[in-house]
């Protein structure tokens, strides 16, 4: 404790106070959730809304939908019940859209002419304003029924042609709601401030998963003109969630179970190969999780491993996680994603960020429960081995921002601001560095019951970082030892200062062997084999391959064909150790990785993987980056095609 400590006096001392006009200096808020929550709710906190989602609060939302292949169109009917949370103050709902085709509103069943789709604001979209008549007494609910469909400019929802599949026999699409594009699916509250139950009702020709408990599949119509028929798949969600937890998907899904309480869905050729790489984990997983906060609320945990396109490792829709392919790697080697989606079903789906600029408390919470669970499964090193891998991705993330950018900070200031523009690695680790050092802090033992009664506290809320530290005053203040420590902490310096955070001492057991191997290939003379990696876990060999990354001479042409004719990266199924060998050998200007990083990139759609690596080519071979780009621009989600045009702008 008292080393961690010394670091962070000297991290602390150069703190630099910014206080955008919703964020209050911590400083301010000394033990009382009340205090946190009055200086902060005074109007919407959520920058990134276009709602008045303070007058009026979603309850219930009807989702009835209707998936079309042929048009890539998702319409229908969709209902927003909403609660009035004044006396007859407002008598108008204001909702975020996106690129919608609204057709028809009806309120509280009667048909109204008296809604208006305002001019669009990026990046935000167009509110959509709907007339409540005399507006509505304190706590009554209004029903808004609106008949919408998506358009080819939705940024949520991805249609691939059969030919994009794996096995080319049918269509698939798949939406990816976070973090502000439910909006482009249905008019809502697009903001983690509000969360609603759900019903699901969505026809398709295809099996459909929502994010809900399936409740059942009726309702076959017959297609017309030789189209295929449908079925109604209707779910249920009784527990609130935020918009961007909306998750909705069809295709040639077949289901097998890996578990008690959980299943695997993905493609029939693939269902085989994805049932053996989680059924050994994914229980013993749970188990785990539940045991460090408390039972598992959403009754099933199920997989639902998506065609490879999908832009993120795991998306932690409730009930299904939606999961990269990528951890399908024959060898049960990064399933440590599914350890984490898992943690979000307590951290960010039933205890949730209230804004985007609070998304270290989503992510940083949930990398540190992830942690948690990989030490109780395989050893408390490996938390931090997990952490080291960890503080590599920090640092990138530090050095492609610049370590002054307010988007290194764990409290950002968001206004104006798309959150897609911050997202990286940051929330994450950051985030679980500040948890790590007050666990530290307070101890363990201390901090472990701390760990539940946050939860139960916040469990079907939202809340902002000052909340959070009001709630771990109050919950110590009574422990005269750890809030005497907790005096120590400088919470403006944590929030609001960009840059690094203090370094802890890690146990390093498990990464010396990956250092002294690097340490080798410093040498053009070394001659590697295969036995050099014999008996390493995956994550050794991206310790390994991420410090041969750091040398500030690169390796030459000769030993980046000899690392990856020893150690079999050229040709290996996990996109872990394939993409930064590529790295490597791109920055060596190995001519013969070029074409076989761009044949990856092809292939893969996941975010983590295809940014750097289109960065590394780009910087090799422009032409073949762009050229790549353009060949696969449609294979990519909508998120991940718009980050990658930003990085590719200054090569063009």
């Amino acid at each position: 404790m008292k080393p961690l400590q010394h670091i962070a006096s000297a991290f602390f001392t150069t703190a630099r106070r910014v206080v955008p006009s919703r964020i209050q200096p911590a400083s301010f808020i000394t033990n009382s959730i009340m205090a946190a929550s009055t200086s902060t709710r005074s109007g919407p906190r959520d920058p990134n809304t276009l709602s008045n989602y303070n007058q009026w609060k979603t309850k219930h939302t009807i989702a009835d939908l209707t998936i079309d292949f042929k048009k890539q169109r998702l319409s229908g009917v969709v209902t927003l019940q909403l609660e009035s949370l004044t006396e007859k103050e407002s008598d108008m709902v204001v909702l975020d859209t996106s690129f919608l085709d609204i057709t028809t509103i009806s309120v509280n069943g009667t048909k109204s002419r008296e809604w208006e789709v305002k001019p669009r604001t990026e990046p935000f979209g167009s509110p959509l304003r709907v007339k409540v008549p005399g507006g509505a007494e304190l706590g009554k609910i209004v029903s808004v029924e609106i008949t919408v469909s998506t358009t080819d400019e939705c940024t949520a929802l991805q249609w691939m042609t059969p030919a994009q599949t794996s096995n080319k026999k049918f269509p698939y699409m798949f939406s990816q709601c976070q973090a502000i594009h439910n909006r482009s699916v249905f008019p809502c509250q697009d903001t983690p401030d509000v969360k609603s139950t759900f019903d699901f009702y969505i026809r398709s020709p295809l099996p459909v998963i929502a994010s809900g408990l399936p409740t059942g599949a009726s309702a076959f119509k017959h297609g017309e003109n030789g189209e295929s028929g449908t079925m109604l798949y209707s779910f249920r969600q009784d527990i609130p969630i935020p918009s961007y937890l909306f998750a909705i998907a069809s295709g040639d899904i077949a289901t097998a179970s890996i578990g008690p309480r959980s299943l695997i869905s993905t493609g029939p050729e693939e269902l085989n190969d994805a049932k053996w790489e989680l059924e050994a984990d994914t229980e013993k997983f749970i188990q785990v999780a539940e045991k460090l906060v408390f039972p598992y609320a959403w009754t099933q945990y199920n997989v639902l491993s998506l065609p490879s396109s999908f832009p993120y490792g795991g998306m932690e829709n409730p009930i299904f996680t939606f999961a990269t392919p990528t951890i399908i790697s024959g060898d049960r080697e990064n399933i440590d994603v599914i350890a984490h989606e898992l943690s979000h079903s307590w951290s960010g789906n039933l205890v949730s960020n209230a804004s985007w600029e609070h998304f270290w408390l989503n992510e940083g919470w949930t990398t540190y429960l992830e942690r948690r669970i990989q030490a109780a499964v395989h050893g408390e090193p490996h938390r931090d081995f997990s952490a080291i891998i960890g503080w590599k991705a920090l640092e990138d993330s530090m050095d492609l921002f610049g370590h002054d950018h307010e988007f290194t900070k764990l409290v950002l200031d968001l206004e104006g601001k798309d959150p897609d523009d911050a997202f990286s690695s940051i929330p994450y680790e950051k985030g679980f560095h500040f948890l790590y050092y007050l666990e530290k802090l307070v101890g363990k033992p201390a901090w472990d019951k701390f760990i539940p009664h946050y939860f139960t506290t916040w469990q079907r809320k939202s809340l902002d970082s000052y909340e959070f530290k009001a709630t771990l005053l109050d919950y110590f203040a009574s422990d005269k030892a750890s809030s005497k420590a907790l005096e120590s902490v400088d919470w403006d310096t944590w929030f609001y200062k960009p840059g690094m955070p203090p370094k802890p001492k890690f146990d390093t057991s498990m990464v010396d062997k990956c250092y002294d191997l690097a340490s080798k290939w410093e040498s053009e003379d070394f001659k590697p084999s295969s036995s050099d990696i014999e008996g390493w876990t995956a994550n050794q060999v991206v310790v390994f391959l991420e410090r041969v990354q750091l040398f500030e001479k690169p390796l030459t042409v000769a030993q980046s064909k000899a690392m990856g004719e020893a150690y079999k990266f050229v040709g290996t199924r996990n996109v872990e150790l394939s993409s930064r060998y590529f790295k490597i050998a791109l920055t060596a200007r190995d001519e013969s990785a070029y074409q076989p990083a761009a044949d990856l990139l092809g292939t893969v759609g996941r975010m983590k993987f295809v940014r750097p690596l289109y960065r590394s080519l780009a910087l090799a071979d422009a032409k073949l980056a762009l050229s790549t780009f353009e060949k696969n621009r449609n294979f990519y989600h909508p998120i991940c095609r718009a980050q990658v045009e930003k990085d590719l702008k200054e090569f063009e």
